[in-house]
């Protein structure tokens, strides 16, 4: 009984140990944030800063929302504490592979960011009641234009006007499609649920983009192509990114991004946090911080996009700032058309129209 006894006591105190020393590891890998990215959204010296002022160390890996979709997937959302999806990639995925938890906004400082940014994405991540997104990084489609043309190209069908022929540049892409019908009057993304409404909107706007394409140059594929046909002047109207738009104008202030009457088409890259994240407490404490309006221009210098963070802009380098001023007061950034999600089917009829503009005289 003795040898028992003392065998089990041996036994619990190996026992306490153990779970001492598991508890020990288990609070220190609480004290690290795993955050999965884009390039430039974590940038060294935010990092740093936060790491000194939390005592929380962020492991980044760098990503995109195919890759993010795919780690996620394959672990059941685990492996990261906090992650940065579109917004438009975030409500199929969940009902698909259920990788993400709902947003507690009570512990999100929502004082800090723009009312129509977390209401968009809000509206674009909303699953059964829930929320499973915070918006963070933003941009938009629209028309970089010179000033020699800027009185005539307003909105995405004044790419079709004479004034501009042969000096017009687009992508054959889906936000082509999007900008042409928005500008043409019609809401393609309230028909996103009706097919048959959907397709009588595809089918005026590949009739527009056919009549249209005597004015275009050329049909860009990258974004560098797209540049140097505006750096050289042989177009002087394009849709295409404000980011690119904002390079220009800061190389020739004849150059701008304009935000389209009918409304830039946006894009939001969101903060999501995994199912089985291991850190939440540093997930919220990472959002917080880095949309401190301060810090979140410390992303936008970096990435070249500006961020949810109300009143960022004012700590943004001049010449950046100083364009995305030119492009979006108030009015214009509340008529953004953000992006819902796709659903199935969708994007497989674009594709059609797009391949027959492609192909047609």
């Amino acid at each position: 009984m003795a040898r028992s006894s003392r065998s089990t006591r041996k036994h619990a105190v190996l026992l306490s140990a153990t779970l001492a020393t598991g508890g020990f590891a288990n609070a220190t890998a609480a004290e690290e944030l795993r955050l999965i990215t884009w390039g430039g959204y974590a940038p060294d010296d935010v990092v740093a800063q936060f790491e000194e002022e939390t005592g929380i160390d962020v492991q980044v890996t760098l990503s995109n929302n195919e890759d993010m979709i795919s780690k996620l997937r394959a672990t059941g959302g685990a492996g990261f504490d906090l992650a940065q999806p579109s917004q438009d990639r975030i409500v199929g995925v969940q009902r698909q592979f259920n990788i993400y938890k709902p947003i507690d906004f009570s512990r999100v400082d929502a004082d800090q960011l723009q009312p129509a940014m977390v209401k968009a994405t809000q509206d674009s991540t909303e699953l059964d009641g829930k929320y499973y997104g915070v918006p963070s990084v933003w941009g938009t489609s629209g028309l970089i234009v010179h000033n020699s043309v800027a009185d005539v190209v307003t909105d995405y069908t004044d790419l079709c006007d004479p004034a501009v022929a042969g000096e017009v540049s687009y992508r054959l892409k889906r936000p082509t499609l999007i900008g042409f019908a928005f500008a043409m009057g019609m809401d393609p993304f309230a028909a996103y649920d009706n097919r048959e409404e959907y397709e009588s909107i595809l089918a005026k706007v590949e009739d527009k983009l056919i009549d249209c394409k005597s004015n275009v140059k050329t049909y860009w594929t990258g974004g560098d192509q797209l540049l140097a046909l505006l750096r050289t002047g042989e177009v002087t109207a394009a849709m295409a990114w404000d980011a690119g738009g904002w390079k220009l104008n800061a190389e020739n202030p004849e150059i701008r991004f304009v935000a389209p009457d009918s409304g830039a088409l946006g894009w939001i890259d969101t903060f999501a946090i995994p199912r089985r994240s291991e850190n939440e407490e540093a997930a919220y404490k990472w959002i917080n911080f880095v949309m401190q309006p301060e810090i979140a221009a410390k992303i936008t210098n970096e990435s070249g996009n500006f961020t949810a963070s109300k009143g960022a802009d004012e700590y943004v380098k001049a010449e950046l700032r100083d364009a995305y001023r030119a492009s979006f007061d108030d009015s214009a950034i509340n008529n953004i058309k953000w992006y819902p999600p796709v659903p199935p089917g969708l994007e497989t009829m674009e594709g059609q129209v797009l391949d027959t503009v492609q192909a047609a005289n």
